[in-house]
């Protein structure tokens, strides 16, 4: 499957093609990052809040919790030049490869990988591989997104 980086704009389901990519900015992860996520779900888990606790278990300091990471790239996919024309997500298929820690900084290339159109002609379903990197170019998490978009 070859593709072409999409360029910036808005793009409904019929003006793209299995293959084509989308690549965002990066963000740097922080520890009020990690602090404001664990103070709004009540995660709290010990790697992620003291560097003694993620030591103890073989990280070399905090690590940021999964779940923040995944926000924070589908927060870079809606910031993108290049977007799509979404009405909804529709469900996430995910996987943390490697820990992501505190001055980590990560960007993503998303894929499409499928296309399926809806009955009703007026909206598609892009099926989305996603490629997390930190600034060494190690996939960090990597996963699926199913994207319901306009037509």
């Amino acid at each position: 499957m070859s593709g072409r980086d999409l360029p910036p704009g808005i793009h409904r389901f019929d003006a793209v093609e299995t293959g084509d990519r989308i690549s965002t900015g990066a963000v740097e992860v922080t520890s009020d990052m990690i602090d404001a996520f664990a103070a709004l779900t009540g995660d709290r888990f010990a790697i992620h809040m003291e560097d003694a606790a993620a030591r103890e278990k073989g990280f070399p300091g905090r690590v940021a919790h999964g779940l923040l990471v995944l926000s924070l790239i589908d927060g870079l996919k809606n910031a993108a030049p290049a977007q799509f024309d979404a009405i909804a997500s529709l469900g996430w298929t995910w996987r943390f490869s490697k820990p992501v820690l505190i001055g980590d900084r990560l960007n993503a290339t998303i894929t499409v990988a499928g296309k399926r159109a809806v009955a009703d002609g007026a909206r598609g379903i892009l099926e989305l591989d996603f490629d997390v990197v930190n600034q060494r170019g190690e996939t960090v998490q990597a996963g699926a997104n199913r994207l319901m978009v306009h037509r």
